[in-house]
Parts: structure tokens; C-alpha cells; sequence
């Protein structure tokens, strides 16, 4: 969708909208529309919309309200995105190529202008590829918003905003294509290609690179598949020469069958977005760089396919990770600590890093234990903790911590080998974040993010349809916003 300030509405767009808040007379409007708003029972509360009809210069215009709820509401930024949602998703595809939205006289800010506009763009979202079938009414046709009516700011407030809608794009597109489209070595050709010309310095490393540094849990994972496995790095340095940079980690399994443990044959095909972790580093990585964050920043991404060939591991193996540390690999569906582990430690050894934050659609106990509502969070250090905390409230990428403790870890301690890479089913988030911690360095501030539940949804939110949300994104770069830039 494109989105372009303008003075003056162009006279050919039939679509007129504006954003009105709760209780707020509908000044300058047809009598008519104030009354059907009226009987509608049009309030003005956050995401209500109505529309109407109304000649124009003897034109007739369609007419639309979308409510932003209370001027002085807690939550006004994510009311804005309701109301621009909301408008997105009732003219999607209504047939409707262009609309004229007013943002006068609601008393926005700049801030709150620009969050009408990126939840419009980021509900715009769709991935129709391989639909070649569609429906003609189920295509989407609004692809053009003039903006006329918006405060002094909004043009430097939407850039940055533009920015983080391009990431959370890029994060939607990778979780959504099938994994024999996007496997290993083309989730590193689709951010080759996002990245030109942004000024990142990108690292590749393969199999034989990797098994030679002695990462053999992460090359463990992917050695029964056809495609060959790959670290990623992306490294954007906008901050200053002397900063230690801020590293994210990204579990990149671009399918999991599970391995020799095989999953069960329902569902398995919603494995192709195990990589919603790289895919969230990927585009904050994106978003940074296009905004020209000023923050020394690096994503970390470990690509594999866990498939269950000859060649595959199996139950029982013991891998040497790249610390030297052991692991009996009891279940080969618990592949992603496997991954990160590796990509970790390679990470910590290579960076300097001021502090480490995970992401990884990691357990699916995650999701018993918090739905669909917030990913769990795991930390060894409370100020990030609380730092994330706080950027997840104001993104809405929200997080909920869970704890970390020595009884849950000697759960995971093994036999035959340094550890196992399951525990119990009791506490399974628990424990596989424990694995993890295992391979932090004394004095490193650390945050473990299990976002299984959050990477994709069955039923439209704010600001997505059904399938990736892009979750991750958003939270990242406010983070940096709030932490690293300042």
C-alpha cells in the first residue's frame, strides 16, 4: 500500500475517510451522515467505523468514520492503530483502488498520526502468490491513501514508521512461504536482496565452515536434510565506533518434521514458520538499517531443516557443541536449543556484545502455558527483563516473564553427556530455557524470548489478517529505540 501526505485530496478518489474521537461531534458533515452515524450508534470508541454516502461538488463520495476512542485514553497509540486498521480491513478489497484520509481536527499528535497510517499499511498486508484462482471480490484493490490533514511532524514521524511497516513485511513474507521455497541457503538470498544498499556487512558461513569451528549440535539438526545448513550474520553499525553492539539470535528451522522423532502428520505443515525467530531478526535487522537506527546492532540466524532421512540423528546420539559442552539428544524435535546453542556461542565469541536477546518459536508448552497473548520471556538480568518488558508494552509485541531457577536445571543434566536436550514434560519452556543459559558467558546480560504461540495466528488481529503476524519486529526495534538509542 502506498501512503503519500498531500495538502489538497485529488477530486477523482471516491473513498473519504477521517478519524474522529469518542464523542466527538461530526462537524462539516451531510446532516444525513450525522444521523445514520447517530442511529447507528456510531460512538467513536477505538475501531469503530461507519460509512455513508454523500454528493460532493455533485459527486457522490463514500464516506467514512473510523472512531479513536477516548482523546486521553492510556493506550492512545494503539486506539490510533485500531482506527487505521480498521479502515484497512472494511476496504481491502471493496473494490475501492484509492482512498482520501483525513487526519484533521482529532487532535492528533505526530506520533499518533503516524500509528493510524502504519496500522493501516500492516493490515494492507497479504501474501496471494499462489492464488491464482482469488475471487475478484476477494482481491485486495486499495493500494493508494492521500493524507491530507496531518500535523506538523508526521512526515519525519511516518519515515520512521514506513521503515519498521517495510520489516514487519519482510518478516510476514519469510514466515509465510512454503519451505521449499524458503530454506537455508534462500532465506540467506531473500535478505542478500532486502539488504543492498543499506550499508550492513553480511557473514555466511555453510556446513563445512561451521563443522570445522565444531558446531556439531547445530549441524547435527540439519545433516539428515538435502539442504545444506547456514549461519547468518547481518551486522549494522549506525552507533558509535567505541559501543558494544546489541546481538539478536534468531532459531531458524525453516521446516521441522520433527527428525527421526517424527511429529504427527495433522498440523506439520504450519512447521514452515519454525524460523519465525531469524524471521523477526531479520526484519528488525531490516528495519534498523532502513531507518538508519544509531545503534551498533547485530542479528545472528541459524538455518536448518530438521527432516528424517538415513543420514539423519537419532535418539540417543551425543553432539559436541562449538563450547565443548556435550549433549545426549534424546529427541530430535527438540532440535531449536540445538540451533541456538551453536549460534549462540559462535555469537559470544565473535561479538563483543553489550547484551544478548534470543527469539525462538522454541516449545509448544509455551502456548499451553500463555496462548496466543504474549510470548514468554526467560532473563538472567532484571534490567533487561524489565527493558523488554516495557518495549513490549509499547510495540504490542507483548512478553511475559517466566522464571529460571537451579532446581529446574539439574532436570536437563544427563548420564552419559554434559546434559540432555529435553527434561520432564513438566516445565518443558522451563527447562529448554535452562539449556540455553548453559551457554551464556558469566557477565553477559541475556533474554531468551519463546514465541511460539505469537508467530502466527488462525484468526485476524489489529494490524494482521490470518497466517504471520510479523511478531518480533516491532518489539526489537523498540527496544533499540528505547534502550540502545536512547
Amino acid at each position: 500500500m502506498q501512503i503519500h501526505l498531500t495538502a489538497a485530496a485529488p477530486s477523482d478518489v471516491r473513498l473519504h475517510a477521517r478519524v474522529v474521537n469518542q464523542g466527538q461531534a461530526l462537524s462539516g458533515l451531510d446532516a444525513t451522515l450525522v444521523e445514520g452515524a447517530a442511529v447507528s450508534k456510531f460512538s467513536g470508541r477505538a475501531g469503530q467505523t461507519f460509512e455513508g454516502f454523500a454528493t460532493v461538488d455533485g459527486a457522490v463520495k463514500r464516506i467514512a468514520i473510523a472512531g479513536l476512542g477516548e482523546a486521553d485514553a492510556a493506550d492512545r497509540r494503539a486506539n490510533c492503530e485500531r482506527a487505521g486498521a480498521a479502515l484497512t480491513a472494511k476496504y481491502l478489497v471493496s473494490g475501492e483502488t484509492a482512498m482520501v484520509l483525513d487526519l484533521g481536527g482529532a487532535g492528533l499528535s505526530a506520533d499518533d498520526a503516524a500509528a493510524v497510517l502504519l496500522a493501516l499499511r500492516l493490515r494492507a498486508w497479504r501474501h496471494d502468490t499462489y492464488r491464482t484462482r482469488l475471487a475478484a471480490d476477494k482481491r485486495p484493490s486499495l493500494t493508494t491513501v492521500h493524507v491530507t490533514g496531518a500535523p506538523e511532524g508526521t512526515a519525519a514521524a511516518w519515515e520512521r514508521e514506513a521503515a519498521l511497516a517495510k520489516g514487519v513485511e519482510f518478516t510476514r513474507n519469510l514466515v509465510t512461504e512454503p519451505a521449499n521455497i524458503i530454506y537455508p541457503a534462500t532465506f540467506v538470498a531473500a535478505c542478500e536482496k532486502a539488504f543492498e544498499g543499506t550499508g550492513v556487512e553480511i557473514t555466511v558461513l555453510g556446513e563445512d565452515e561451521m563443522a570445522k569451528i565444531g558446531m556439531g549440535a547445530l549441524v547435527g539438526v540439519g545433516q539428515g536434510s538435502e539442504r545444506e545448513s547456514k549461519l547468518l550474520a547481518i551486522r549494522w553499525n549506525g552507533g558509535a565506533a567505541g559501543d558494544k553492539p546489541t546481538v539478536f539470535v534468531g532459531k531458524g528451522v525453516t521446516f521441522d518434521t520433527g527428525g527421526i522423532s517424527l511429529k504427527p502428520g495433522p498440523g506439520m505443515e504450519d512447521m514452515k514458520w519454525d524460523m519465525g525467530g531469524a524471521g523477526a531478526v531479520a526484519g528488525a535487522m531490516l528495519v534498523l538499517a532502513s531507518r538508519k537506527a544509531k545503534a551498533n546492532v547485530i542479528g545472528v540466524m541459524g538455518l536448518v531443516e530438521n527432516m528424517p532421512d538415513g543420514k539423519a540423528q537419532r535418539p540417543g546420539d551425543i553432539v559436541t557443541t562449538m563450547s565443548g559442552q556435550t549433549v545426549e539428544v534424546l529427541n530430535t524435535d527438540a532440535e531449536g536449543r540445538l540451533v541456538l546453542c551453536d549460534a549462540l556461542h559462535w555469537a559470544q565469541g565473535q561479538y563483543d556484545a553489550a547484551r544478548i536477546v534470543d527469539l525462538a518459536t522454541l516449545t509448544g508448552a509455551m502456548i499451553i502455558s500463555l496462548g496466543n497473548e504474549y510470548g514468554g520471556m526467560f532473563a538472567n538480568d532484571d534490567m533487561l527483563a524489565a527493558q523488554l518488558t516495557a518495549a513490549g508494552q509499547t510495540s504490542g509485541d507483548k512478553l511475559w516473564r517466566m522464571p529460571l531457577g537451579a532446581n529446574y536445571d539439574k532436570l536437563i543434566d544427563s548420564p552419559v553427556a554434559d546434559m540432555k536436550n529435553i527434561g520432564p514434560r513438566e516445565g518443558g519452556s522451563i527447562t529448554a530455557a535452562q539449556f540455553l543459559q548453559r551457554f551464556i558467558k558469566d557477565g553477559t546480560p541475556w533474554a531468551h524470548l519463546d514465541i511460539a504461540g505469537m508467530v502466527w495466528s488462525n484468526k485476524p488481529g489489529h494490524t494482521w489478517d490470518k497466517g504471520a503476524t510479523g511478531y518480533g519486529v516491532r518489539l526489537l526495534d523498540q527496544f533499540v529505540r528505547d534502550v540502545v538509542e536512547g
